[in-house]
């Protein structure tokens, strides 16, 4: 496994500034201020590795992946492209089994499209440092949303949850 440095996964954004283009980042390299690109639950498992895994408290270990990357998977596999020319049709809106059949075709064309070779190399990267390429690792895949409790909406509990 070779480790990439931070410097790396980081390009120039368009206002000046930087822009963390990683798709996976480490838990133990997040903070409570990363909650933009990997959601509330990783950053705050970060910044309690970084602060209490010192002083003898368990913290899990292991990494998440990316709004970059969620967002990159859209736009590069034509998903986004593909919600918008099924959207467009109005009809959608006041008629449930239409809608229901484009909710079907959205999940669908997610489910069929395949990760970018980078994202899918970084995954497999990241996998294997935290599970030490172990066939009996335990873990959990969680969400972690950047904007799952607002002032006027909550989705909290509507994501799966995945041990082995």
């Amino acid at each position: 496994v070779v480790a990439l440095p931070r410097a790396s996964g980081v390009a120039c954004a368009a206002r000046g500034g930087e822009e963390d283009t990683r798709v996976c980042i480490p838990l133990e390299e997040l903070r409570n201020t990363d909650v933009e690109k990997v959601g509330g639950k990783s950053a705050s498992l970060g910044e309690m590795i970084s602060q209490l895994a010192g002083v003898g408290v368990p913290v899990p270990g292991g990494f998440s992946t990316t709004a970059y990357a969620y967002k990159e998977f859209l736009d590069k596999g034509g998903i986004n492209d593909f919600i918008n020319e099924t959207l467009a049709d109005e009809s959608i809106y006041t008629d449930v089994d239409k809608l229901m059949k484009v909710g079907k075709a959205v999940r669908d064309k997610i489910m069929d499209t395949p990760f970018q070779k980078d994202f899918e190399t970084e995954l497999k990267a990241q996998w294997q440092r935290v599970s030490g390429g172990s066939d009996t690792f335990t873990f959990a895949v969680r969400s972690s949303a950047t904007a799952e409790d607002l002032p006027d909406a909550s989705f909290a509990g509507q994501q799966e949850t995945y041990l082995n």
